[in-house]
Parts: structure tokens; sequence; C-alpha cells
């Protein structure tokens, strides 16, 4: 039997894989291993702090369920998710965000036009815009799964006064790749600081405030799916988010519009609004698979 020492450890692991061993899975468990010796050597780790860190693991576990995924938001605040993202982005498409811990699959179908506000009060913002392909064409049959914060900055699964689909929505484009939607304005937020990732942001001198967003996963046959944010330009988080979420062709301009502009049909709410209201244009392009 080999003798293991501090100096060969992570030699003697990379030994440690039969032949069957799946080649990606063996490549990234030695890199893995090959970084987490390098960072045990350079900061001289000791036992207390290796404790520690497990003990924070552990309670990201266990503060985790359904509703709320610690290590996802662990992922966010460290920039891996955003890393990973920008990693596999194509240049030409719209760039992909993070998808966040808070996202609900099964959203109801939402018409073109239809309305996320629902009974809530709020400045009314109409998003419209096309999912196209790299040459401009439109796609149809684009599923487009859209989903916000209330404006109490909560998502609907932090929230036990919301429905649990509230500010969710399904919506599958025509044949001209046309979306559209009315909600209401969002708002920045703070990501959960209650638990083993707000420890990290204060221990860190950190911030837990997200910009406003809009969320977006569209599919479509033949595609790579897409997941990512939209942005004001006016918010004034837009270039401190804590989770890293922010790339320059994902912001987006509230253009202020007019008491009794409102477009009087296509949409739920149209003859509803009488005050002013708000009109972000932003087109989605997806990359073929």
């Amino acid at each position: 039997m080999r003798q293991v020492s501090k100096d060969n450890i992570t030699d003697v692991f990379m030994g440690y894989f039969g032949p069957d061993t799946d080649p990606r899975l063996k490549e990234i468990l030695q890199c893995l291993v090959t970084h987490l010796h390098a960072f045990a050597r350079e900061t001289k780790l000791t036992h207390e702090e290796w404790r520690k860190g497990i003990a924070f693991l552990e309670w990201a576990g266990e503060i985790s369920d359904e509703a709320r995924h610690e290590f996802v938001l662990l992922s966010d605040v460290l920039g891996l998710s955003s890393l990973v993202d920008m990693l596999h982005s194509h240049p030409d498409g719209t760039s992909s965000s993070v998808l966040g811990p808070f996202h609900i699959a099964g959203s109801p179908a939402l018409p073109v036009g239809g309305d996320l506000r629902k009974d809530f009060k709020g400045e009314i913002l109409l998003a419209e815009g096309t999912v196209r392909d790299l040459e401009g064409n439109p796609i149809e049959g684009a599923e487009i799964d859209i989903w916000q914060t209330a404006p109490n900055g909560l998502y609907s699964s932090q929230d036990p006064d919301q429905d649990t689909y509230s500010f969710h929505g399904l919506q599958t484009t025509g044949e001209d790749g046309r979306y559209a939607f009315t909600t209401v304005k969002p708002v920045s937020y703070t990501v959960p600081s209650d638990g083993p990732v707000g420890d990290i942001l204060r221990a860190s001198g950190r911030h837990p405030w997200r910009p406003s967003h809009l969320h977006y996963i569209v599919k479509a046959p033949g595609f790579r799916t897409l997941v990512t944010e939209l942005f004001p330009d006016d918010d004034p988080y837009l270039d401190e988010d804590t989770v890293f979420g922010v790339r320059e062709d994902l912001v987006m301009t509230y253009v202020k519009q007019p008491a009794g502009s409102f477009p009087q049909a296509g949409f739920e709410l149209s003859g509803q609004v009488d005050g002013p209201w708000l009109q972000a244009a932003f087109d989605l392009v997806l990359v073929r698979e």
C-alpha cells in the first residue's frame, strides 16, 4: 500500500478510479479535489475552520426545502451560478442569467396580452417583445415561463399570503413570435439573509440586495433553452447585484406613457387603465441546438 503524505495525497486520489469510471465524472472530481487540496494548503486550513465549514454546509441543507434552495443561493452569491451561465452563453443570443432559488414549475397558462397583476396594486408595466432566432425570424410555439416578486419584494413561495402561482405565468407565442403581458413594476429586494448565506454576506461586509427584474425561461423545439432576467436601467442596485446576474444586454428601459394611451384592444387590462403606465420592449433571441 502506498503511504499517504501531505505532499502526495492529491496524486494518490488521482489513482482511485476504476477503468469503467465515466470520463467526464473523473475529470470533474480530479479537478475539484486538486483545487480543494490546493486551497487547504494555501490557507493552511485548521481543524476548527474545517469543522465550521462542515457545519455551514449542514445548516444549508437543514434550512432548504421545496420552496427554499440554500445551496442555489450560496452558488448565486459566490458568483458560481453566473460564471456557469456566462461560460455557456452564445455571444449572439440573449445572455442567460441566474435561475434563482425560488422558481416554481407548472405555472398556469397566460394568454398573449394576459395580466399577472391580478388584485395587486402598483405601477402598471406592459412588457412585450418577440422571440426570434439569430437570423431575426420569429419563433412560433416558444414557451415563456414568466415570474417575479410581488410589490412587497417576496416571491409567492416565500409569502404565505400569496397564492402558489401569484406573479407566475406560462405564455406561448403564435406565428409572429410575440409575447406580451401586463404586471406591476417589479421592485428591488433582498435575498434571504436569515440563514448561512446571510452569515456569509454579513461577514464579508456585503449587502443582500438585488435589482428589480423579470424572470424568463424560454423553450422552443430545436433551440437551446434560455434562462434569463431583464433589469431596468434606472434601478439603484444595477451595478451591485449581490448574485452577479446583470449583463449589459439584459438591461431594458421603462418608457413612461401618459394617461389615456393604454392599448384599447389585445390586453386583459384594455379599457381598465386610466392613469400613466410603463412600457418595456425586449426581444428574446434563441440559439439553435
